[in-house]
Parts: structure tokens; C-alpha cells; sequence
């Protein structure tokens, strides 16, 4: 397990289409905000070029950060859409490989986990989380899309978790 202070922290909200990503660091108790965006895979493409898309761009992220520890959001699918399931469950795949690839360690987080503790409620909204996450990170502007508010969220998240099992 990283060491929280001084660390490189990398949240991933996962999709096909757009990937959202947060690079944090750890100093003095506080997290800064290094990076925040998106990877986007082209959507009249294949799934096998969409999928080597997405792991391409992460491993951009991780050769331009070099983060220790990469929080990720689960993916929940309703029974009723097993296809989004099985697509999502790809898309994580490539985003687990190219972090263990590179020497990531990876930290799945279940959603709710994730607003719990950003907003202090496993159900909170994605506004309640986006506020959390401006006001955490001193961020002034909107985030925009929600898929990158999503990918700070849970490197905080991944941060704050990491911070605990070490006090535990």
C-alpha cells in the first residue's frame, strides 16, 4: 500500500466512450490538483480499436504522472442491461491493464463508497459530489463533464481510504 503523503493519486471513472481521469498529489495533509480530463474513444469505431484507445490514453496519463495508486470506480449495471455490463466490464479491463502495466496499484471503489466519503452520503448527488470536490480541491469553475468530477472524486476517495487503512 502507497504512502499517502507525497503520493500520486489517479481516479478513474470508467467508460467507453469518455474515461474520466483526476491526478492528485498528497502534501502536508492536503491534496493538490495536478491534472483532470478526459479519454475519449471513437465512437463509430470497433470495440477492439475503442478499447486500445482508452488503454493508449491512460497510459499517456500514467507516463506523464507516474502516479502510485489508481482509484477505480466499479461499474454497476441493472440486470435488465447485461450488454453494458459486459462492454463496461472490457473497458475496465484495458484500464486495469495498462495501470498494472506501468506499476499502478489499483484500488477498485464502489460508487457509493466513493460519495460517501467525499460527501459524508453513499447516495449523494452528482452535484453534491461535484460541490465536494470544488470545495476540497479549491476548484472556483463548474467541472465539466461530470465523468472528470467523477475521476477526482474517486482519487480522493482512493486517497482518504489509503489514509485509514494505514491510521487503522
Amino acid at each position: 500500500m502507497a504512502e499517502p503523503e507525497g503520493t500520486c493519486w489517479l481516479g478513474i471513472d470508467p467508460g467507453l466512450r469518455v474515461t474520466g481521469y483526476g491526478v492528485l498529489r498528497s502534501r502536508g495533509g492536503s491534496l493538490a490538483l495536478l491534472e483532470a480530463g478526459t479519454i475519449r474513444s471513437t465512437g463509430d469505431r470497433d470495440l477492439p480499436y475503442r478499447i486500445n484507445e482508452l488503454y493508449d490514453g491512460l497510459v499517456e496519463v500514467i507516463d506523464s504522472f507516474q502516479p502510485d495508486v489508481m482509484g477505480l470506480e466499479e461499474v454497476y449495471s441493472h440486470y435488465k442491461h447485461p450488454r453494458t455490463a459486459i462492454i463496461m466490464a472490457h473497458a475496465r479491463g484495458a484500464l486495469c491493464l495498462a495501470a498494472q502495466r506501468r506499476g499502478v496499484e489499483v484500488r477498485p471503489l464502489p460508487a457509493s463508497r466513493i460519495k460517501k466519503v467525499v460527501t459524508g452520503s453513499g447516495r449523494a448527488s452528482k452535484s453534491q459530489v461535484s460541490g465536494m470536490v470544488r470545495d476540497l480541491l479549491g476548484i472556483s469553475q463548474p467541472i465539466k463533464p461530470d465523468d472528470v468530477s467523477d475521476a477526482l472524486a474517486a482519487a480522493i476517495a482512493v486517497y482518504e481510504c489509503c489514509r485509514h487503512d494505514r491510521q487503522g
